[in-house]
């Protein structure tokens, strides 16, 4: 640490000395607020442009220099704890784009942040874990110690008077020109780098939007009516189950990708010839999710509630209202309501605003198998529980109501793995022995490898084609609707460059006049989707009201492209 310089003519080595002690000063602080991320994965990429902040702060140095004197060893300390926030930051700016696919959000991806550590860590060997943690810290460490040592050089440099006058015509001028330097795109304007303050604003004003007293003032987009009575899910074996499965992370980039259309080719075939060897159809379509790349939940809000909730602000007042959603609606006219939970690992009271008869969360879904990851329960044996508990008629505990259950899954969910094998013995699911010691310790001996993400992630979407095609075979139950909604694209990571925030919808059900009326909706026969989305997740809320409220109607004209299989058909029973 260096000394004031004394005023006065300095030889010609002093001069290169202040140049040399400046400039890399400055280009250190100047590269820690402009680098972009090193695509695909969480590196970072070294970036040739100017910081508009850092030329703020010279500008504030040099005057507080010049009126004060050099800052304290304390005051140096808090420039250096500011300036690591706006580091961190300028990472999770650029970072969460790239891995996410949308812009960080501190207020919800802050409060998931440990349970998205603790699945990465569990995929993880202990030692990798440990390496890792001890790396960021010696990270952090080293890297504050050089900016603290970088703002010293720097106020050092500016309590010399002889450059100051040039310094601070040159400062002046690119924080000026600046005013001239419009952000609409990402570091494509004259030398300046994307600034950081405006995320900071951004989230500071999310913030105490959700927090501070009086100021949640969002007003909440209209409900649907809920008026209805369900006759539309009326059969003459009385009224129709409907499972609602949120499929986490499924996209419309599994369709639109060629790439990973063809990767899940085979297993589409297979539940498509799943689907009408159970007597059933399928028609579908899309909708734009209120989120991409994770925060599920604005997803499932969206589509309970007919709610908009693209703003999380408005997911939170949402919860604290009385709001209908689809669950009061189906309990209210004598369904028996479930949420079937297995990626919920904590209290959840928010989760009273739906108002589930039942709502089981990781330890009350009963799975007794071994671990697989931090998504612990796979996807097929929470079917199989939920089947056994919820969805058998032929139980004699089962009562004479109809089911609605809302099941989101966690095996497509992020990082994909541990992926746990395909169980052709359902009923093998449902106690201790649902999967072997060899077959856990395969799976979880998968190395995690984010170059490998977008294969992961179209292997765990086969899985869920396979346990589907061989549960509406052999299992589901009659008279039975499945609406299959894609909840948000898989992140960036897996979806790849420039996905659409589409996601898909499949409704496979036995009961066609259901299905010719989705269709007079604009829902297409099959699987695969439109091309053009319906609208948003609220949109889709109400046509399936519409549909599951309109009492049975003569077949408008669509009976020749479902091409409905004979309804005989009859499950047999668990594991046979």
């Amino acid at each position: 640490m260096s000394p004031a310089l004394a005023p006065g003519a300095p030889s010609s080595p002093s001069v290169v000395g202040w140049l040399l002690r400046f400039g890399l000063a400055f280009a250190l602080l100047n590269t820690l607020l402009t680098f972009e991320n090193r695509w695909p994965g969480f590196g970072v990429l070294y970036m040739p442009r100017l910081s508009f902040e850092l030329c703020l702060a010279m500008a504030a140095l040099m005057a507080w220099v010049a009126w004060r004197g050099q800052p304290t060893r304390r005051a140096a300390g808090w420039l250096t704890v500011g300036f690591m926030a706006l580091v961190l930051v300028r990472y999770a700016n650029v970072t969460a784009p790239a891995v996410l696919g949308r812009p960080v959000n501190l207020y919800w991806d802050g409060r998931h942040a440990a349970d998205l550590l603790a699945a990465a860590a569990q995929a993880l060997p202990a030692w990798q874990v440990v390496a890792a943690l001890a790396a960021l810290a010696l990270g952090l460490g080293a890297t504050g110690w050089l900016v603290r040592e970088a703002i010293v050089s720097l106020s050092h440099g500016l309590a010399w008077p002889r450059p100051r006058p040039w310094l601070l015509a040159t400062v002046s001028a690119l924080t000026l020109s600046f005013a001239a330097y419009v952000p609409d795109q990402r570091d494509t304007r004259w030398f300046f780098s994307l600034p950081v303050t405006p995320t900071l604003f951004h989230q500071a004003s999310l913030l105490a939007r959700v927090w501070l007293p009086g100021q949640s003032h969002a007003a909440l987009s209209e409900s649907p009516a809920f008026a209805g009575d369900l006759s539309g899910l009326a059969t003459p074996n009385g009224q129709a189950d409907v499972l609602l499965v949120f499929a986490e992370s499924y996209g419309a980039s599994t369709f639109d990708q060629v790439a990973q259309a063809r990767a899940l080719q085979a297993s589409r075939e297979l539940l498509a010839d799943a689907i009408h060897a159970g007597g059933r159809a399928v028609v579908s379509t899309r909708v734009v999710a209120p989120t991409f790349g994770g925060a599920s939940w604005l997803s499932h809000a969206a589509l309970l509630s007919g709610v908009d909730t693209r703003d999380p602000a408005d997911h939170d007042l949402l919860l604290t209202s009385q709001r209908p959603t689809l669950v009061s609606h189906f309990a209210r006219h004598g369904y028996r309501t479930v949420g079937w939970m297995p990626g919920l690992k904590r209290p959840w009271p928010e989760g009273a605003f739906y108002g589930f008869d039942r709502l089981a969360d990781d330890p009350a879904l009963g799975y007794e198998g071994p671990d697989f990851g931090f998504w612990r329960i796979p996807d097929q044996a929470a079917m199989a529980l939920l089947h056994v508990q919820e969805l058998d008629r032929r139980a004699p505990e089962h009562d004479s109501r109809p089911r609605f259950a809302v099941f989101p899954t966690t095996s497509t969910h992020a990082p994909f793995q541990p992926l746990a094998p395909f169980v052709a013995d359902w009923a093998r699911l449902t106690g201790p022995s649902a999967y072997s010691a060899a077959e856990a310790s395969a799976a979880l001996a998968a190395p995690v490898q984010v170059a490998q993400t977008s294969t992961r992630f179209l292997e765990s979407l086969n899985y869920q084609n396979i346990w589907m095609a061989d549960y509406l075979r052999r299992l589901a139950p009659r008279p039975f609707v499945m609406v299959i909604v894609g909840d948000h694209q898989a992140p960036a990571l897996a979806s790849g460059a420039g996905a659409s925030w589409d996601v898909p919808v499949h409704v496979i059900t036995d009961h066609p006049a259901l299905l010719h009326r989705l269709m007079a909706q604009g829902f297409v026969p099959g699987l695969n989707p439109p091309a053009r989305p319906l609208g948003p997740m609220t949109v889709l809320t109400r046509v399936l009201l519409q549909a599951f409220d309109a009492p049975p109607a003569h077949d408008p004209g669509h009976a020749e492209q479902l091409a409905m299989p004979p309804s005989s058909h009859q499950p047999p029973a668990p594991g046979s």
